[in-house]
């Protein structure tokens, strides 16, 4: 007898574009396990808890979540493991027979393609552009294995304390990119690693051709880090500005997989095949990106 399939999928508001489903069913058909990935769309956050309760009583076995209910679900959890508590964001839940447990693989996948240059990022200062979900994972990232001296979020309002926690707040420097043009350079000029975690330049978006950097002599130079988390296009407006400017450069999809990993080994107790994936995933981002 066929064990019975595993259900696994992605809680968000419109994203049938995620390449969520593509990674992991990969990684399940390489490893013959009986699983599937699948995307569930919730159309309004009140509507969130309702669908939890079902996945209870269906026994789906675990979920991705991304925008906008990474804090939604954090009440609705049984536990929280220490870094979903940490900044108060879920992006994983695991179904522990009835028991919702979530977790935040963002912080794991964010800093895994930094760590290798952990040592040039000790002690100064870097920068992240957005105050969103994807941002609190950086500022706990950077906080907790990178010790930077100091970290500036750039925000659309830094007086709006509710776009990001008291917590995260704290432990940055806030600055508007908007108001003060000359300060906002000076900021990001000295940066060790400047972070894209806004949307800016996705493909399909109405700013897929512009960077969240504004154009500015010097702004970008090779002493940098550029690490843009928007994962399609590959490069960016921002990571082929970065690049022209000499500065080493991150795509998103890096953390895209990393987070990925993590939330697999979570689910399954095994490690992604991170060749087949990657390579099914550039090859579907190629046939895209046009």
């Amino acid at each position: 007898m066929r064990p019975a399939t595993k259900i696994y999928g992605l809680i968000g508001r419109s994203v049938d574009y995620s390449y969520s489903p593509l990674i992991h069913n990969t990684a399940f058909e390489q490893l013959a396990l009986p699983c599937l990935y699948s995307i569930f769309n919730i159309a309004e956050e009140q509507q969130v808890a309702d669908a939890l309760k079902g996945a209870r009583a269906l026994g789906i076995a675990g979920f991705s979540v991304t925008i906008p209910y990474k804090k939604t679900v954090v009440p609705l959890m049984d536990a929280l493991s220490e870094e979903a508590q940490s900044i108060q964001a879920v992006n994983t839940i695991v179904n522990h027979e009835g028991t919702l447990v979530g977790h935040n693989t963002d912080i794991a996948g964010f800093a895994a393609p930094l760590l290798p240059h952990a040592k040039a990022i000790q002690g100064r200062p870097v920068a992240i552009l957005g105050s969103g979900g994807a941002s609190l994972a950086a500022i706990e990232a950077f906080r907790t294995l990178f010790l930077p001296s100091v970290i500036t979020l750039f925000m659309r309002n830094p007086s709006n304390e509710n776009q990001i926690t008291d917590t995260a707040i704290k432990r940055c420097a806030l600055a508007d990119l908007k108001e003060s043009r000359s300060a906002a350079s000076a900021i990001l000029r000295e940066s060790a690693v400047v972070v894209n975690a806004t949307p800016v330049g996705t493909l399909g978006r109405p700013d897929a051709n512009l960077s969240p950097v504004p154009k500015g002599s010097g702004l970008l130079h090779d002493k940098q880090i550029i690490y843009d988390m928007v994962y399609n296009p590959l490069d960016t407006p921002l990571l082929i500005a970065a690049q022209k400017a000499g500065a080493a450069t991150i795509p998103g999809m890096e953390m895209l997989l990393a987070q990925g990993a993590a939330a697999f080994r979570l689910w399954t107790g095994l490690e992604m095949p991170m060749d087949a994936v990657r390579s099914t995933l550039l090859g579907e981002i190629g046939t895209t990106a046009v």
